[in-house]
């Protein structure tokens, strides 16, 4: 069975669709037409590739704090997708047990885009993550889960990591934030995705210099910590990404298929709650 066939979950997409939800002017990016991607398109490349849920991150670009693209495709979706979305650090605990009751599991913290110091005063909302146990999606770069795991710890909170952890991809493994990220794979609390693997590359489709990232992450957290997303409509990609490309290349760097099958589908199953 190749990978096209196995029963897959897709961790990590957006939904961008300006004809039926406009853009926040807020946004600090709008996405153009090859870059954006309906509730019905993706749902059609799901079936085309054998992806059978998909957990939706809502992107900062386009929306912003507006979750009403994502929250819509849940609620139409019969339970096949679930969603993480982008929230103030000062939402209400009501606020927050009503996304999570229309199919919400986590808040995003895109540390990289915004940086660090947007979310020291997240205290509140880490504390309320934990009592309803629902996820932080923390995307970081280069050295700043260093920084940020300490803002993360006395919450309990339990953390998704994007991308790999976007390594610097000259820095090799040992740099201080990529090593902090090894080092929390042993907690427990901390799960990490493997995707985005243009983001740790400075290099052409394969991205050869992100595989060690990849297999380091494996060993340290295990496939049983490990999930896997697209990336799809892959936002400001520096050049063109299919999806059958990424799943050719996950088989790749996962060759055993009891490894793949928790990474795919045991693991965020389990997590999110799918059947």
């Amino acid at each position: 069975m190749s990978i096209y066939d196995e029963p897959k979950i897709d961790c990590h997409n957006h939904l961008l669709d300006p004809v039926n939800f406009p853009y926040n002017p807020a946004a600090w990016y709008h996405p153009v037409a090859n870059e954006q991607g309906s509730a019905a398109q993706l749902t059609d490349l799901f079936d085309a590739y054998g992806a059978r849920y998909a957990t939706i991150v809502g992107p900062n670009s386009g929306y912003d704090v507006d979750n009403r693209c994502l929250l819509d495709a849940i609620a139409g979706s019969n339970g096949r997708f679930k969603g993480v979305a982008v929230v103030a650090n000062d939402i209400s605990p009501a606020e927050l047990e009503q996304l999570r009751a229309a199919g919400i599991v986590g808040t995003t913290m895109q540390a990289a885009l915004l940086g660090v110091d947007h979310f020291r005063g997240a205290e509140k909302l880490l504390q309320q993550l934990a009592e309803l146990d629902m996820f932080v999606d923390v995307q970081v770069q280069g050295d700043q889960l260093v920084e940020m795991a300490p803002m993360l710890e006395p919450s309990g909170v339990r953390v998704l990591i994007d991308h790999c952890g976007r390594p610097d991809p000259d820095a090799g493994l040992d740099q201080p934030g990529f090593r902090r990220l090894l080092e929390l794979g042993g907690t427990g609390r901390y799960f990490v995705k493997i995707s985005g693997l243009v983001k740790c590359s400075a290099q052409r489709f394969p991205w050869s210099d992100s595989w060690p990232y990849v297999h380091a992450l494996l060993e340290a957290f295990t496939p049983d910590r490990c999930m896997w997303g697209s990336d799809w409509p892959f936002l400001k990609a520096p050049e063109r990404i299919d999806y059958g490309t990424i799943l050719t290349l996950t088989e790749q760097l996962i060759p055993d298929a009891d490894d793949r099958r928790r990474v795919l589908w045991e693991t965020p199953a389990r997590l999110f709650g799918f059947e």
